[in-house]
């Protein structure tokens, strides 16, 4: 009988590991990052594109796409706005350019630096102003 309880927990616990896994992996596909860490933090993650917000002066529908059995709220994980794809070219210009001449304190993530930003061209416009 002891053995038969062991192996009861055994199956359940192990179970649990599984479940806990795949709901690991499936709020990392949901998420679909290419440019930042896939181990970014939600918070993290929220504050980075708030400041994307604040420094092209634009909502999240800029790059983000409507659900399509929803259409109040937003599909994250899709690519179909081409300014998605937009904005991941440019923060990877930014990552690079505060890795190769800002990058002073190596224990900082360069996806994290933050000497330029989107704000230091586009100050607070969808689009760069020329000057």
């Amino acid at each position: 009988m002891l053995h038969k309880k062991k192996i009861f927990a055994f199956t359940i616990l192990t179970f649990f590991v599984v479940v806990g896994m795949a709901a690991v992996k499936i709020n990392q596909k949901e998420r679909n990052l290419k440019v930042l860490p896939k181990d970014i933090s939600d918070a993290k993650l929220d504050s980075i594109m708030q400041t994307y917000n604040i420094a092209l002066g634009v909502k999240c529908n800029f790059c983000h796409v409507p659900m399509k059995n929803i259409p109040d709220s937003l599909d994250y994980y899709s690519d179909a706005d081409p300014m998605k794809e937009n904005a991941r070219k440019m923060m990877v210009m930014v990552i690079d350019i505060n890795k190769k001449n800002f990058n002073f304190y190596p224990e900082i993530r360069p996806e994290y630096l933050n000497t330029v930003t989107c704000k230091t061209c586009h100050r607070g416009e969808a689009f760069p102003p020329e000057d």
